[in-house]
C-alpha cells in the first residue's frame, strides 16, 4: 500500500466594510492509491462581505468533475436570489432613509410632537375672550342697530317737519286768500252802507221838502182870499213816498238776504275747504307713515342683505379653507396610503423570502447536526463559526445560508 501525497487546497476569503474579516486556510492532505484509487482534489472558495451587499463566489475543480450543470444553475439562481434580495434591502434603506429625511424635515416646518406646548391653561382665558367678543359683537351690532333706528326716527321726523310745513304754508295761502274775500266782503259791505247813508239822506231830504210844501200849502190856505185855478191834481206825494220807501225797503232786505246768502256760502264752502284740508292732512299723514315704513324696511332689506352678503362671503371663504385643507389631507392620506401599501408588499414580499431563507438555514442547521458536513470538511465550519462571530447578525445567516448552500450541494458527489 502505497501513498502518494497530493494537493488539496481549500481557500475561503471574505472582506467586509466598516467590519473586515479575511481568512484563507489551505489543506494539504494524501491520496492513498490501493490498486486503482487515487485522485487529487482542489478546492477553492472566495467571497466579499459588505453591510448592505454581499458577493461570493465558489468554485470547485477537480481531474473528475463533482458538480453537474444543473447544480451549477441552482446555486447560480441562489447567488442571483441572494443578489436580488440585497438589492431590494440596500433599496428599502435608502427610502427608509428618505422617509426619514421626509419626516424630519415635517417635523421641523411643523414642530415635532414632544416639543408641542400644553395650551390648556390657556383654553379658559381663550374662551372667556371668545365670550367677551361674542358679547362686544353682540353690543356692536345692538348700537349698529340703535343708530340706524335713531336715523331712521330722524329721517321720520324730518319727513314730518317737511309736511306740517307744507301744511302750514298751504292753510296760511288759504287764509290769505279768505282774507282777501274778507276784504272784498267788507268793501262791498262799505258800499252798500254808504248807498243806504245816501238814500237815507235823500230820504230826509225829500221828507224837508214835502213838510215845507205842506207847510206853504197850509199859510196859503189860511188867508181869506180864495183863488180858484182850474189846474191838473198834481201827484201824490205820499203814494210816491211810500212806493220810493218800499221799493228801497225791499232793495236792503234783498242786499241783506243777499249778504247773509253769500256769508252762509262763505262758511259753506270754508267748512268744505276745512274738511278737504283735514282730509288732505290725513291723507299726508298716512302717505308720511307708509313712505318712513316703506323706508324702514327698506334700510332694514339694505342692512339684512349686507349681512347676509358678509356671511356668505366669509362661510364661502371659511369652506374654500376647509375644502383646500381636505383635499391637502386627502392627498397626503392618499400618498400615505401609497407607500404604506408599497412598503406592505415589499414587507411581505421580503418576509416570504426570510421565511424561505429561514426554512433553508433551518435544513443547513439540521443537516450540521446530523454530523455528515464535517466528516468531509472538518476544518471549514469553524471558519464559518469565525465568520458568525464578526459579521452582523443580519448578515450572518444569508453568508452561512450561502456557505452551507454550497457546501451541501457538494456533499452529495463527496459521499459517492
Amino acid at each position: 500500500m502505497s501513498c502518494s501525497p497530493s494537493s488539496v487546497v481549500s481557500s475561503v476569503g471574505g472582506g467586509v466594510s466598516g467590519k473586515t474579516f479575511s481568512s484563507g486556510v489551505c489543506y494539504g492532505g494524501a491520496s492513498c492509491t490501493d490498486g486503482s484509487f487515487g485522485g487529487s482534489y482542489m478546492y477553492g472558495s472566495g467571497g466579499s462581505f459588505r453591510f448592505g451587499q454581499i458577493g461570493g463566489g465558489f468554485g470547485i475543480c477537480n481531474e473528475t468533475p463533482l458538480i453537474s450543470c444543473d447544480e451549477k444553475m441552482t446555486m447560480q439562481n441562489l447567488n442571483d436570489r441572494l443578489a436580488s434580495y440585497l438589492e431590494k434591502v440596500r433599496n428599502l434603506e435608502e427610502e427608509n432613509a428618505e422617509l426619514e429625511t421626509r419626516i424630519r424635515q415635517w417635523y421641523d416646518r411643523q414642530g415635532p410632537p414632544s416639543e408641542l406646548k400644553d395650551y390648556s391653561s390657556y383654553y379658559q382665558q381663550i374662551e372667556e375672550l371668545k365670550n367677551q367678543i361674542v358679547c362686544a359683537s353682540v353690543d356692536n351690532s345692538k348700537l349698529i342697530l340703535d343708530i340706524d333706528n335713531n336715523r331712521m326716527t330722524a329721517d321720520d321726523f324730518r319727513l314730518k317737519y317737511e309736511t306740517e310745513l307744507a301744511l302750514c304754508q298751504n292753510v296760511e295761502a288759504d287764509i290769505n286768500g279768505l282774507r282777501q274775500v274778507l276784504d272784498q266782503l267788507t268793501l262791498c259791505r262799505s258800499d252798500l252802507e254808504a248807498q243806504l247813508e245816501s238814500l237815507r239822506e235823500e230820504l230826509c231830504c225829500i221828507k224837508k221838502n214835502h213838510e215845507e210844501e205842506i207847510k206853504s200849502l197850509k199859510s196859503q190856505t189860511c188867508g181869506d182870499v180864495s183863488v180858484e185855478v182850474n189846474s191838473s191834481p198834481g201827484p201824490d206825494l205820499k203814494k210816491v213816498l211810500e212806493e220810493m220807501r218800499c221799493q228801497y225797503e225791499t232793495m236792503i232786505e234783498n242786499n241783506c238776504k243777499e249778504m247773509e246768502e253769500v256769508n252762509q256760502e262763505v262758511c259753506i264752502s270754508s267748512k268744505e275747504v276745512e274738511d278737504c284740508n283735514n282730509q288732505v292732512v290725513d291723507l299726508k299723514r298716512q302717505l308720511q307713515t307708509l313712505e318712513i315704513d316703506l323706508q324702514a324696511q327698506l334700510c332694514l332689506r339694505e342692512s339684512l342683505q349686507d349681512s347676509l352678503g358678509e356671511t356668505e362671503c366669509r362661510y364661502n371663504t371659511h369652506l374654500a379653507e376647509i375644502q383646500n385643507q381636505i383635499s391637502c389631507v386627502e392627498q397626503q392620506l392618499s400618498e400615505l396610503r401609497a407607500e404604506m401599501e408599497c412598503q406592505n408588499r415589499e414587507y411581505r414580499e421580503l418576509l416570504d423570502v426570510k421565511c424561505r431563507l429561514e426554512q433553508e438555514i433551518q435544513t443547513y442547521r439540521s443537516l450540521l447536526e446530523e454530523g455528515i458536513f464535517p466528516s468531509f470538511f472538518p476544518t471549514i465550519v469553524p471558519a464559518a463559526a469565525l465568520l458568525e462571530e464578526d459579521i452582523p447578525n443580519t448578515q450572518e445567516a444569508l453568508d452561512s445560508s450561502l456557505i452551507l448552500t454550497l457546501l451541501v450541494q457538494a456533499r452529495s458527489p463527496l459521499q459517492t
